[in-house]
């Protein structure tokens, strides 16, 4: 991965998991467009998916099969309406029938057509093999992983599949990207926003940022406006609409818009504070939780950290605030979730939780820093705080679902990332004793020493200490 864009690290997507959910669905949409490049497709008698470790493990609390589903039928996790998951689900578990990206009907068991292996394929926890019975009696396999925020490998190929570009300022550590900014005297999110133009004008960036923006902002809002108990089989109340109504008041308002306006316009003593942070987290992971649409950041797991933190900026710290300062947030955190993906891993089946929490924590702390005036020497000086204190986190989520204990650290994640960037602004990066690239590395060691038991299986700590019977 020479080169990857902050929109590879912030994408538009489905719940429950970036790793489980959005990668299979887009794993079963390149295997699709693989079959029409060799001339298979109009040949398919049926298809058998295989799912591998821990998508298989933990992959229908994930709703790993449902994904994958989509992704066949061609529905798009960007524009897929989610109040019509369910339904489409069910239609083809009634029918016996699936429309290979709404072209093609064949049969298809839901059942028997998606098992679920316990074996661990080598190359890595996230593997699945789609398999095509063609007409003259030939199988076709082909194997994908899903390797963590989004991102999909395909067994045999060298690079991951994104659009690789040489950049003006290639980054590969945290130590280039501050030499190039203090070669360039620029700021982090200049020195991204000139890499990024290697794929986008400025117009694109500006309108993708929106739209990331958007959709996040979205999350918050449905978030904190739904009332109900989670689905899965857990029974999980969802708490950020009665926190939400005890923070808001009275306060009219009719968009989110008008919302983030109205928050600006309570009282905001240090408890509310921390309510409000902690309410914003909550809400976008009860939306995640729920098959809805967030943006994966640097996973979906952990996609209430940076709008947590980035809406704190908006709602406490400047309400004079515009995209301006949105657009230089979601760039610089967008770097250092590359940075981290480039030298370690956002998958919580390779490393843990602090793969996921940690990592967006530290996202969101660097790009508050560069907003509250920090230099880029604080940038990662503060995200680099953020992933100390979540080194060696497990992931352990109870049923498999993306909920106990996940939602809730999405807000200690987003409360850490806060005070990293106030510790980091009180920093003289001269007396600095931990880098960001060697926390990273820490990071990564730690995450080959973890037992797999804790890496998405749900065969280890809160998973087997908390039974689904006594929810």
């Amino acid at each position: 991965m020479s080169s990857i864009s902050v929109f590879d690290m912030l994408k538009i997507g489905v719940g429950p998991s970036s790793s489980h959910t959005l990668g299979p669905w887009r794993a079963a949409e390149m295997w699709i467009s693989s079959l029409k490049d060799t001339g298979y497709f109009d040949q398919v008698n049926s298809v058998q998916i295989d799912l591998y470790g821990s998508l298989s493990l933990t992959g229908k609390g994930h709703a790993t099969d449902i994904a994958i589903v989509l992704g066949l039928i061609g529905a798009d996790p960007i524009t897929f309406d989610t109040h019509q998951i369910e339904k489409t689900i069910q239609q083809i578990k009634a029918k016996h029938s699936i429309t290979l990206n709404g072209e093609r009907s064949i049969a298809f068991n839901y059942d028997e057509h998606i098992r679920f292996l316990r074996d661990f394929l080598p190359f890595h926890p996230n593997g699945l093999t789609f398999t095509a019975s063609i007409k003259n009696g030939v199988s076709i396999s082909n194997t994908y992983y899903s390797i963590g925020g989004g991102f999909v490998s395909k067994e045999g190929d060298d690079e991951i599949i994104v659009d690789q570009k040489i950049l003006p300022n290639p980054i590969y550590n945290s130590k280039q990207l501050i030499d190039y900014c203090n070669i360039e005297n620029s700021a982090i999110s200049d020195i991204v926003f000139n890499n990024e133009l290697s794929w986008r004008t400025p117009c694109e960036i500006d309108e993708e940022l929106l739209q990331v923006w958007q959709v996040m902002l979205h999350s918050m809002y449905d978030g904190c406006h739904t009332q109900g108990v989670l689905p899965g089989g857990l029974n999980v109340k969802r708490r950020a609409f009665d926190i939400h109504s005890k923070l808001i008041g009275d306060i009219p308002y009719n968009n989110p818009e008008e919302w983030i306006n109205a928050i600006r316009n309570t009282e905001v003593k240090f408890r509310q504070i921390l309510k409000w942070v902690s309410c914003f987290a909550l809400a976008v992971n009860e939306i995640n939780a729920s098959l809805g649409r967030v943006v994966t950041a640097p996973t979906n797991g952990s996609a209430g950290v940076i709008p947590a933190v980035l809406m704190y900026y908006l709602v406490i710290e400047n309400h004079q605030a515009n995209f301006n300062h949105i657009k230089k947030f979601l760039l610089v955190a967008g770097e250092i979730g590359c940075i981290f993906k480039k030298n370690a891993t956002i998958s919580a089946a390779m490393g843990g939780c602090q793969a996921e929490i940690g990592v967006s924590s530290a996202m969101a702390a660097g790009a508050l820093t560069e907003l509250l005036g920090g230099t880029p020497e604080q940038v990662t000086i503060a995200a680099e705080i953020a992933m100390e204190h979540h080194l060696g986190l497990t992931c352990d989520p109870i049923g498999g679902l993306v909920q106990v204990p996940c939602i809730e650290r999405n807000s200690m994640g987003a409360i850490k990332a806060i005070s990293a960037a106030e510790l980091a602004l009180e920093t003289n990066p001269d007396s600095v004793k931990v880098s960001l690239d060697k926390v990273i590395a820490t990071m990564w060691q730690t995450a080959k020493d973890m037992h797999h038991n804790y890496k998405e299986t749900s065969e280890g700590g809160l998973a087997i200490a908390v039974n689904l019977t006594d929810c």
